[in-house]
């Protein structure tokens, strides 16, 4: 297992001889174009990360949070895993913390724990994939491709409580 990477290597460097492409050139090339996605990118990903916190700073996400809840709640929802829905389409790093407080004050085999693992491991920071992705091919009517991936991630956290619960 160890040498799967220089094996790999090794194979690329026979095939390009082979195929007489120049390594170095083409290396150059891809790390160029890599630069100029980065570049192209990084706009969109500031304007997030400046969203993200201001929500978090202006406690407009323990407003939505305290709304939130008992709507969880009579969806199947336990009320302590309302700031990991919310936040999860948000911020991956800031689900995961959530995930180890939950962990750390449950323990990992409660029920709360097992849905906010299956709930953070199974959803997708959904502004974050739209500032990438969206940004790169230019696509600038979103109407309902925000609505409908934060609903499916609705259904997906219901459906993950539901399975959770049973298991």
């Amino acid at each position: 297992m160890t040498y799967v990477i220089p094996v790999f290597i090794a194979l690329v460097l026979i095939i390009a001889f082979i195929k007489k492409v120049t390594c170095y050139d083409t290396f150059a090339d891809g790390a160029m174009e890599g630069l100029k996605f980065a570049f192209t990118v990084f706009p969109y990903l500031a304007a997030m990360f400046v969203f993200i916190e201001l929500i978090k700073a202006s406690g407009v996400a323990d407003a939505l949070i305290s709304v939130c809840a008992p709507v969880f709640t009579f969806l199947g929802i336990p009320k302590e895993l309302a700031e990991l829905i919310i936040l999860r389409p948000l911020s991956g790093n800031g689900s995961l913390a959530i995930l180890d407080t939950l962990i750390a004050e449950y323990g990992a085999d409660s029920y709360i724990a097992r849905s906010a693992a299956v709930i953070t491991s199974a959803a997708e920071t959904v502004f974050y994939v739209a500032a990438v992705y969206f940004s790169t091919v230019k696509v600038k009517k979103m109407r309902f491709i925000i609505p409908i991936s934060l609903f499916a991630s609705m259904i997906g956290a219901i459906v993950a409580c539901l399975l959770c619960r049973f298991i």
